[in-house]
C-alpha cells in the first residue's frame, strides 16, 4: 500500500506539471520583448533540453526525486559506455524491483538513459553527461565554504583549459562580496565572539583566494575579445584586492581584543576563559546561587523633584561674587615623610632562604651523586621548596623570580632584587609537569636549585667589586 501511494504522489506531481505546460517564459515578463533583452535568459533558453532533464529528475516527492539522483550518479559513475541488465541488477541489488523500476522508466522518459533495442541495453545521453556535470558537487561531502571553493576550481580549471566564462566570474564577485560584508559586519560587531567564530572561515577563505591567486591575476590581465569578460574579469580583480585588505583590518581588530583581555589578579584567568567557560553552563541562573533572594526596591521620582534638586545643586556651587576672590594667606608647610613601598615579603624570604642553603655544606663523600660536585658546594634542591608555600598568588610570584637568578642584566640592579640575582644560584626548569603535594597547587614544573660555585660571584662577574 505505501509503494501504490508513493506512485499516486508522483504521478500527481506529474500532472500538475503538465498543467502548467500552457504558459511560456515570456508570459511572466511585462513585455515579451524585455525577456529578450536579458543575456542569462537567453542562455536558458538555448538549454530547454537540458532544464527538461533537470524537470524530469527532480520532480514530484522528495524521497522519490533522492532515489532517482542516487541512481542517476550511480550509473554515471559507472566506468563504462554500455550498461546491460546484469549490471543494473549487480549495481542496484538492494532496490526493490518495482522502484528500480519506476526510476529506469523516469530517466527514459526525461532523455538521460537510452534503450537500444538491439543490443538489449542502456547508455547515457548527452544530456546525462551534462547533467552529471552539474550535480557532481551534490556527491562531496560538505564543509565550510565549499561554496567559494567549487566556484574557485570552476574558475581556475576553466582559465587553465581556455574555457572561462563571464557567468563564471559574476558569481565568484558575488560570492567574494558576500563574504567580505560577513566579515565587515564581524568587525565592526567588536565582539570577540563572533569575530573567533568567523575567523576560521575567513583564513580559509583568504587560502583559496591565495591558492587561485594564480589564475585569477592570468584572466584580469588576459587580452580578450570579449567584452563582458573583460569587465567581469576587471570587476573580479577589485574584489579580490577587497577581500586581501581585509586581512591587517581583521588582525587589528583581534589585536584590540588581546588589548581589552582583562586579567582576573593573579590567577591567570582572562575576561575570554570566562566567556568560553560561560558559554558551557546550560544553566546561568544556578549560578546566582540566591544572590537575587531580596526583592528589588524601585525608587521613583517625578521630574519636578529631580529640577528642584538640579537648581538647588547649581545655586550652592554657583560662586558668591561678594566673597573676597584673592589668595589664603601664606602658611607654613607641615612636616611630611615620603612613604616608599616595600618589596614583598616573598622576595625578603626567598633572599634569605637561598643564604640558609648556601651556608649548608655539601654532599657527603659517600655519596654516589657527589662524585663530580665540591665538598664546600651547597646541595641541589627540588624546586618546590624554594616555591611552594602559602596562597597560590604567593607561589606564582616565587616562581616569576627564578629567572632573575644568575641574569647578568638583573646583577647590575641595587638593592634585593640584584642581591637575588647575585646569589650564585641557577634554576634548570624542565618540560615536565609533576603533581605537588600542596593545599594550593596541583601540579608544577619539575626543576631543581643548582649552586654553580660555593665561593658565590668572582669578582669579575661582580657589579659591585672594584679593583
Amino acid at each position: 500500500m505505501e509503494s501504490t501511494r508513493d506512485h499516486e504522489d508522483d504521478d500527481a506531481g506529474d500532472q500538475e506539471a503538465r498543467n502548467e505546460e500552457g504558459g511560456s517564459f515570456e508570459s511572466h515578463f511585462r513585455s515579451p520583448e524585455l525577456a529578450a533583452e536579458s543575456h542569462l535568459a537567453w542562455v536558458l533558453g538555448q538549454r530547454l533540453e537540458l532544464l527538461d532533464a533537470l524537470r524530469g529528475l527532480f520532480s514530484g516527492p522528495r524521497h522519490w526525486a533522492q532515489l532517482r539522483l542516487w541512481c542517476f550518479l550511480a550509473l554515471a559513475g559507472l566506468p563504462k559506455g554500455r550498461i546491460g541488465r546484469d549490471d543494473l541488477n549487480q549495481l542496484f541489488h538492494a532496490l526493490q524491483p518495482q522502484a528500480l523500476e519506476h526510476v529506469l522508466k523516469r530517466l527514459r522518459d526525461a532523455g538521460l538513459l537510452v534503450w537500444d533495442v538491439t543490443l538489449q541495453d542502456y547508455t547515457l545521453s548527452a544530456v546525462a553527461r551534462q547533467v552529471h556535470g552539474l550535480l557532481v558537487p551534490l556527491s562531496h561531502v560538505s564543509g565550510e565554504d565549499d561554496e567559494l571553493g567549487a566556484i574557485l576550481a570552476q574558475v581556475a580549471g576553466a582559465q587553465a583549459l581556455g574555457l572561462a566564462d563571464a557567468s563564471q566570474l559574476q558569481h565568484l564577485h558575488a560570492q567574494l562580496a558576500r563574504l567580505h560584508d560577513e566579515f565587515a559586519e564581524a568587525i565592526a560587531s567588536g565582539s570577540e565572539a563572533r569575530l573567533r567564530e568567523v575567523q576560521p572561515r575567513f583564513e580559509r577563505a583568504l587560502a583559496l583566494v591565495d591558492r587561485a591567486g594564480q589564475a585569477l591575476t592570468a584572466l584580469i590581465r588576459a587580452d580578450g575579445d570579449d567584452a563582458r569578460l573583460e569587465r567581469e574579469a576587471r570587476a573580479l580583480g577589485h574584489a579580490q584586492a577587497r577581500l586581501l585588505a581585509m586581512a591587517s583590518q581583521f588582525t587589528r581588530a583581534m589585536q584590540q581584543l588581546d588589548r581589552q583581555r582583562v586579567t582576573l589578579g593573579s590567577t591567570g584567568v582572562t575576561s575570554s576563559d570566562v566567556r568560553a567557560w560561560l558559554g558551557t553552563q546550560t544553566a546561568l541562573h544556578r549560578l546566582l546561587n540566591g544572590a537575587l533572594a531580596g526583592s528589588v526596591r524601585p525608587v521613583f521620582i517625578s521630574p519636578h523633584d529631580m529640577l528642584d534638586v538640579a537648581e538647588a545643586e547649581f545655586e550652592r556651587d554657583r560662586p558668591d561674587p561678594a566673597r573676597s576672590a584673592g589668595l589664603p594667606p601664606p602658611a607654613t608647610a607641615a612636616d611630611g615623610a615620603l612613604d616608599v613601598p616595600s618589596l614583598p615579603q616573598e622576595l625578603h624570604e626567598l633572599i634569605g632562604l637561598l643564604q640558609q642553603w648556601q651556608a649548608v655544606p655539601g654532599r657527603d663523600a659517600q655519596d654516589p651523586s657527589a662524585a663530580h660536585q665540591p665538598s664546600d658546594q651547597p646541595p641541589d634542591h627540588p624546586l618546590a621548596e624554594a616555591v611552594l608555600g602559602g596562597r597560590f598568588a604567593q607561589a606564582a610570584y616565587r616562581m616569576q623570580l627564578l629567572p632573575l637568578l644568575g641574569d647578568r642584566q638583573a646583577q647590575t640592579l641595587k638593592g634585593r632584587t640584584g642581591e637575588l640575582a647575585r646569589s650564585g644560584w641557577q634554576a634548570e626548569l624542565r618540560a615536565e609537569i609533576v603533581p605537588v603535594d600542596h593545599f594550593a597547587v596541583a601540579a608544577m614544573s619539575e626543576g631543581r636549585l643548582r649552586h654553580p660555585g660555593a665561593a658565590g660571584l668572582t669578582p669579575e662577574s661582580n657589579p659591585e667589586h672594584t679593583p
